[in-house]
């Protein structure tokens, strides 16, 4: 006698019809948006972090402060000089790569956010400002390397960014901290929805799974089918979880890239963050699945 197809052994448990089908749907398909929603959060902040080491890491300010004078002509002249003496100096330092003066348009584009249009930044004492960039691998005592720098060109203070960076990244550690504790709360209350629904479903078609049992069917048989029953419920909730997400992650994108000169329009999602976003449905269908097996598997110990 030819043993059954695959196809009849499924349909031996009514779980097609089952009423919690809808309902575990509907709950895969929140836990997904909000995972894909946070995870793109926790992504972009990495792609924030990598910018500014990319971009800050590498690069030291110094600022001339305006020297005071009735003549401003003069003052002028004298910032000028002060600022001559410290791109000198930095210029012989070991590990510096480049340095170079901001020219008044990009001064007064600067400064010109916080002062308005209605002012003549012309006639104001700016201080002037030097980017410099430095080797990452060199070894720099920047305390000293102030200290020489105030020697060299008294107006001169030296910003190597560590402080001011040091913050930022400690705030983006504690913002991943939470995303990553909502991450788990939500794989924690999807499994805990599987295997409750899981536990009801069992209860509910107790009577047909005795009689499997009596008819030599195992544990892992019954188990198997609602591994591939919740596999699909998985899939088919995650999916439409991504599907609401993604124009989701679109739309709080187009929000940030709307800060201008922000730090937060600096975060970005490479091609391997939207594959690992994409691969959520996939994701919710194997927690699904081994979730649904190991609690059949599970209660049926307790039960028969």
């Amino acid at each position: 006698m030819s043993r059954p197809s695959y196809i009849t052994r499924k349909q031996e448990l009514p779980l097609k019809g089952d009423s919690t089908s809808l309902f575990l749907q509907v709950i895969i398909a929140i836990a997904v948006f909000i995972f894909a929603i946070t995870l793109s959060g926790v992504l972009a902040i990495n792609s924030i972090l990598d910018n500014w080491n990319q971009s800050i890491l590498g690069s030291l300010t110094v600022q001339i402060m305006p020297v005071n004078d009735v003549n401003p002509e003069k003052a002028a002249a004298e910032t000028l000089a002060y600022q001559d003496k410290a791109i000198e100096f930095l210029q012989s330092v070991d590990g510096v790569i480049k340095v170079s003066a901001l020219k008044d348009e990009q001064l007064k584009s600067l400064i010109q956010p916080w002062l308005g249009d209605g002012i003549n930044i012309g006639k104001l004492p700016l201080p002037r400002i030097i980017d410099v960039k430095i080797d990452r691998d060199a070894d720099i005592d920047f305390s000293k390397l102030a200290q020489d720098l105030a020697e060299a060109s008294p107006q001169a203070s030296l910003d190597n960014h560590k402080l001011w960076l040091s913050k930022l990244i400690a705030f983006a550690d504690g913002l991943k901290m939470i995303a990553t504790t909502v991450l788990l709360l939500v794989v924690g209350i999807s499994a805990g929805a599987i295997f409750y629904t899981t536990q009801m479903s069992l209860g509910l078609h107790k009577n047909i799974i005795e009689i499997l049992h009596v008819m030599g069917a195992k544990d892992a048989y019954v188990a198997q089918q609602y591994a591939r029953r919740m596999a699909f419920l998985g899939l088919s909730g995650g999916a439409w979880g991504i599907l609401f997400a993604i124009p989701m992650i679109f739309f709080i994108g187009s929000l940030a890239i709307q800060i201008e000169g922000g730090i937060i329009s600096d975060a970005n999602l490479s091609i391997l963050d939207w594959i690992v976003i994409m691969l959520l449905p996939a994701c919710a269908m194997g927690i699904s699945m081994w979730t649904a097996y190991y609690t059949v598997k599970r209660t049926l110990q307790k039960m028969l």
